[in-house]
């Protein structure tokens, strides 16, 4: 029964999140939400960076040990269509710009029989951890009310979340929000570097 159960709420948090994600690409259309409160931003900055959870390799990592980088935290599931949509130009920015920083963190929402061979199938290039249903908690703690997947966050190299984005994100908008705080850290360098 336990594991039926299982099935269940995932099929629950599939719908809710198929529905919300519809709902999301009608209102929000590929742009970062309003800046989170205060309170909110610290907290779930605080939440999701002291995170452990296994790898795909059963390793559990701590997010925090990539603190120092531009972090792009994404949480995601196999059987959500717009984060299979986005995770191929993930891919591409992590390669394109890792040697300036940038760190992209998948957290799946998901079972591991599930994250595991779909990770290699994509060629996923960046660290993926397997949350489960409870990972949702660190997205809520991040601003995400509704629960929707994908759920992408942005940190600074100081740890702060600088935008938050409901739904699918593409390339473009994801370099206009990661290029600033990767040429902030450039310039930081030159000047201290005088």
């Amino acid at each position: 029964m336990p594991k039926l159960s299982h099935i269940i709420l995932f099929l629950a948090a599939a719908i809710v999140a198929l529905s919300a994600g519809v709902w999301l690409r009608a209102h929000f259309m590929d742009s970062p939400q309003p800046p989170l409160p205060e309170e909110t931003s610290r907290q779930g900055a605080e939440a999701i960076l002291s995170a452990s959870l296994p790898d795909i390799e059963g390793v559990t990592q701590s997010v925090s040990q990539w603190q120092g980088n531009v972090i792009v935290v994404n949480f995601w599931a196999t059987w959500c269509t717009p984060c299979r949509e986005e995770i191929p130009e993930f891919i591409e920015l992590q390669n394109q710009y890792r040697d300036q920083g940038l760190i992209f963190i998948g957290i799946a929402i998901d079972r591991e029989d599930k994250v595991v061979p779909y990770s290699q199938e994509f060629g996923i290039n960046y660290p993926v951890l397997i949350g489960g249903l409870g990972a949702m908690s660190l997205a809520e703690a991040a601003g995400n009310k509704m629960s929707v997947l994908p759920y992408t966050v942005v940190f600074d190299r100081q740890g702060n979340i600088t935008d938050t984005f409901l739904g699918r994100v593409h390339k473009k908008t994801m370099e206009k929000s990661i290029k600033p705080l990767l040429q902030n850290d450039l310039v930081f360098k030159e000047q201290g570097s005088l």
